[in-house]
C-alpha cells in the first residue's frame, strides 16, 4: 500500500470516528453543560491518541530483527512484571542482550496485574502510566485485561518470549573471577549488569486474626474475588488502602447490599483526576512543607466536603501514598458503603468484632465494642514485599541499605546493579511511567562509559546530600518522594558529571546512542595512546567517576 493510500485511510478513519462521536453527544440545547463537558473530554482523548502515536514513533526503540546479533554488555533482569518487561525491551531496543528470570510460570507475566481481580483497573489516568513509549491505551483508566495485553504485546514485540526463563527463582547473585555477574549458577550465563525488578507486591498477605475459625461465612483475600457472588449480600472489607478500594469497586459492581470498610487509620484520598494528580506530584521538595496546607485544605473543602471527618489529622498528604479514587466518596455519601475507624478485636459467628474509635483517638485507644454482621469478609491486607536478599550482602551495609541507595535504586557498592521500582515505600506519582526507561538507560550508560560510572564514595555523598536536603521531612529522606523530585534526581545525576553530558538525549529520551558510544571509543583510544590501560579491564562494576 502506498504512503498516500495509508494517509487517506488514516484520515478516513479519523473522520468516521469524529462523526460517530458527534452523534453520541447529548443535545446541546437540553443539556448544555453536559455537552460542553463531553466536547472537552473528546478533545482530550483526541490529543491523547495523537500523543500516543507520536510517542511511539519518536521514542520507541526499534525491535531487533530475527537475525540481529545483540552485543554486550549483557543484562540479567529479575522479574517479568511491568518493570522487568519494560526495562528488557529498552535494553533489547538499544542493542543489548538480556535474559529475564521469573520465579512463576508464564501466567505470572505482568507481575501484580496477573494476580488481581478481573474488575481491577488503573486508579490513575493512563497518561501517567506510560511504562513504554509504544503502549497504546484505549481508555483513560484501562482494566486488568488491557494492561496485561499491553505487557504481553511488548514482551512479544521485542522478542523477549525467547529470552525469558520461567519457573526460575533467583536465590543469589554473585561475581565470577572476571567480575561478571552470575545468577544462581554459571549455567544461566554471565552478565555485566543486573536489573532487579521484583516490585513491591509479592504473594497475598493474609494475617491471622483471633477467632477467624468461628466465622461461619466465607473469607477471601482482596485479590481472589473474581467469580465471587456478592449480589444482595453484605461485605466487610478489612483494610483501608488501595486493596480496599479495589474490593469496594468489585462489591459495588456485583451489587452488594451493604459494604463496610474497617480501617485502623485515616488515609488521604485524592480524586481520580489526572490534572490534580499531576499537580500534587509537582512538589519538588518531596516532603511536607508549610505550603502543604494549601492542597490539603483544598481537598477537604472541595473533595471531602461533608466527609472531612475521614481526612487525616496526624499526617500530611506528602507523608504516605494516597488512595486515588472518586467513587469511594459517592458510595459513602449514598450509604452503600460505610467507613469505620476501628481496631479489629476478632471474629464472631456472623460478623467481625471491632473497637470503633472517634477521630483523633490513636490505635488501641478507647472506643465502643461492636459486632459488624456480614455475609462475607474480604481481607484487603495487601501483599508481602518481595525480598532483595539475593543481591550481594554489601548492598545492605548500613547506613546505605535500601531505600537509601543512589537514585534510590543503585547500591553504592555496585553501579552495575539497579533495583528499579523495588525499594520505594511511599510516593505521589506512578511506578509505571517514563522513569523505568530512564533508570534502564542510566544503567546502560554506566556499563558502556566508564567515565560516567560513579565510585562508591560519590554515590554515598549523593545519598548524604539528599538526606541533608530533606532533614526537616517528617519521614525518612527516601521513605517518600514525588515524581518531580525523581526528575530532579535524574537531572542532577546527568548534569553534575561533564562526561555524562553527551548522554543527555539518550538517558532522557532514548535517542542518540551511537554518537556518545563513538565518543567513548575515541576516549579509550586516547587513554591507550598515553599509556593508560582500557578503562573497563577491571570490570563494569567498578566506578571511579563522580
Amino acid at each position: 500500500m502506498s504512503p498516500q493510500q495509508t494517509a487517506h485511510d488514516a484520515l478516513h478513519e479519523v473522520q468516521s470516528g469524529f462523526q460517530s462521536k458527534v452523534k453520541s453527544f447529548d443535545n446541546p440545547v437540553r443539556h448544555p453543560l453536559l455537552f460542553i463537558y463531553e466536547i472537552i473530554q473528546w478533545q482530550f482523548q483526541l490529543f491523547f491518541d495523537v500523543f500516543q502515536w507520536f510517542a511511539d514513533k519518536w521514542f520507541s526503540p526499534t525491535p531487533p530483527g530475527p537475525s540481529t546479533r545483540l552485543g554486550r554488555p549483557k543484562v540479567a533482569i529479575i522479574g517479568a512484571g511491568i518493570t522487568g518487561v519494560t526495562s528488557a525491551a529498552h535494553c533489547i531496543g538499544h542493542g543489548f542482550d538480556v535474559v529475564i528470570f521469573e520465579a512463576g510460570d508464564e501466567n505470572s507475566l505482568g507481575g501484580i496485574w496477573s494476580k488481581v481481580n478481573n474488575t481491577s483497573s488503573l486508579q490513575i489516568h493512563s497518561f501517567m502510566y506510560r511504562f513504554h513509549p509504544s503502549v497504546k491505551w484505549q481508555h483513560g483508566y484501562p482494566d486488568r485485561q488491557q494492561i496485561i495485553s499491553q505487557v504481553r504485546q511488548l514482551w512479544e514485540r521485542y522478542g523477549l518470549d525467547t529470552r525469558t526463563k520461567f519457573n526460575t527463582k533467583v536465590e543469589k547473585v554473585y561475581k565470577d573471577e572476571k567480575g561478571r555477574w552470575v545468577i544462581n549458577n554459571p549455567a544461566n550465563g554471565r552478565f555485566e549488569g543486573v536489573i532487579a525488578a521484583v516490585g513491591t507486591c509479592g504473594d497475598p498477605k493474609m494475617p491471622r486474626i483471633d477467632s477467624m475459625d468461628k466465622f461461619k461465612n466465607p473469607i477471601y483475600h482482596s485479590s481472589q474475588l473474581t467469580g465471587v457472588d456478592a449480589k444482595g449480600k453484605s461485605m466487610v472489607i478489612i483494610g483501608g488502602g488501595a486493596s480496599a478500594v479495589e474490593a469496594l469497586e468489585y462489591a459495588s459492581e456485583e451489587g452488594a447490599s451493604k459494604i463496610y470498610i474497617l480501617s485502623r487509620s485515616d488515609k488521604w484520598i485524592i480524586p481520580r483526576n489526572w490534572v490534580i494528580d499531576i499537580l500534587l506530584s509537582l512538589n519538588i521538595w518531596g516532603q511536607e512543607t508549610m505550603l502543604s496546607v494549601i492542597p490539603e485544605a483544598l481537598l477537604k473543602k472541595f473533595f471531602y466536603r461533608d466527609l472531612q471527618d475521614l481526612a487525616p489529622t496526624d499526617k500530611g498528604i506528602f507523608m504516605d501514598t494516597p488512595m486515588v479514587n472518586s467513587d469511594v466518596m459517592d458510595k459513602l455519601r449514598s450509604g452503600q458503603a460505610e467507613w469505620i475507624r476501628c481496631d479489629i478485636e476478632g471474629f464472631a459467628e456472623n460478623g467481625v468484632l471491632v473497637n470503633k474509635r472517634d477521630k483523633g483517638v490513636p490505635k488501641g485507644g478507647p472506643g465502643k465494642h461492636i459486632n459488624i454482621e456480614s455475609d462475607m469478609v474480604v481481607m484487603a491486607t495487601g501483599y508481602k514485599r518481595p525480598s532483595l536478599s539475593f543481591l550481594p550482602d554489601d548492598c545492605f551495609k548500613e547506613p546505605y541499605g535500601p531505600p537509601n541507595w543512589y537514585l534510590q535504586t543503585f547500591p553504592p557498592q555496585h553501579p552495575s546493579i539497579s533495583a528499579i521500582n523495588c525499594t520505594y515505600l511511599s510516593a505521589i506519582g506512578t511506578v509505571g511511567n517514563w522513569h523505568i526507561g530512564i533508570y534502564t538507560r542510566i544503567l546502560l550508560m554506566f556499563l558502556v562509559d566508564p567515565l560516567t560510572r560513579p565510585s562508591t564514595f560519590w554515590m554515598e555523598r549523593w545519598i548524604d546530600m539528599t538526606k541533608l536536603l530533606k532533614a526537616t521531612s517528617p519521614t525518612g529522606a527516601f521513605d517518600f518522594f514525588t515524581y518531580l523530585e525523581l526528575i530532579w534526581w535524574f537531572v542532577f545525576c546527568v548534569t553534575i558529571n561533564p562526561f555524562r553530558w553527551k548522554w543527555v538525549t539518550f538517558v532522557f529520551f532514548g535517542l542518540g546512542y551511537a554518537l556518545p558510544k563513538h565518543v567513548v571509543t575515541a576516549e579509550d583510544k586516547i587513554r591507550n595512546g598515553v599509556g593508560f590501560s582500557e578503562a573497563d579491564e577491571e570490570g563494569k562494576d567498578v566506578g571511579k567517576s563522580f
